[in-house]
């Protein structure tokens, strides 16, 4: 098979690469998870998330923003000394802020109304050739990017958006090379 390279030959980034990256996610929990793990991720390289993901899971109550709104500082000192995850305090408390300003997208209308909407519900098709003509971030990314630090959210640049937008499908990002472009282009809404 092949694979866009950037998922190499570790079993965790192929498994990955095959059957999540660029998958539509239509969840507004699961859009909210995978957005504060690539905030996580800044700094650092994918991989290094995905390993701790099931801890990232178990620290932060299955990612439940509803219950990650109540924490406070007896929460952060916990989850600081906690090294199964990314024990960096400011996306600690990003994550609580950004829990509580995803209530307020989600009772307005809906986080994954509100980001799917930037895409009119559809995913953006990309026909990249090679891992250079992939960008970093897009005027897209940049706007909601702004947008949701408009609305109360951190650690959420147009680079960490773009990365969470290709991981969420909203962008297929997949090499036209690899199988896995035609398979998630394939997965177009019905209606």
């Amino acid at each position: 098979m092949d694979r866009c390279g950037w998922c190499g030959v570790d079993p965790v980034y192929v498994d990955y690469h095959d059957t999540e990256w660029g998958v539509p996610e239509r969840d507004s929990r699961a859009l909210w998870e995978k957005l504060i793990l690539d905030g996580f991720q800044a700094g650092l390289s994918w991989i290094t998330i995905l390993k701790k993901r099931d801890n990232f899971r178990s620290a932060f109550a299955d990612f439940d923003p509803n219950e990650i709104a109540t924490w406070g500082e007896k929460e952060v000192e916990i989850l600081v000394q906690n090294a199964g995850i990314i024990r960096h305090r400011g996306k600690i408390e990003a994550t609580i802020g950004n829990a509580r300003a995803w209530q307020k997208i989600e009772q307005r209308e809906g986080f994954d109304t509100f980001l799917w909407g930037y895409m009119e519900n559809k995913p953006l098709q990309n026909s990249w050739a090679s891992l250079a003509d992939v960008p970093a971030h897009t005027p897209l990314s940049t706007q909601i990017s702004k947008d949701l630090k408009k609305a109360g959210f951190r650690f959420c640049g147009p680079t960490i958006v773009y990365a969470f937008m290709q991981a969420t499908g909203m962008v297929n990002d997949h090499l036209v090379s690899c199988p896995r472009h035609a398979e998630v282009a394939a997965m177009q809404p019905t209606s």
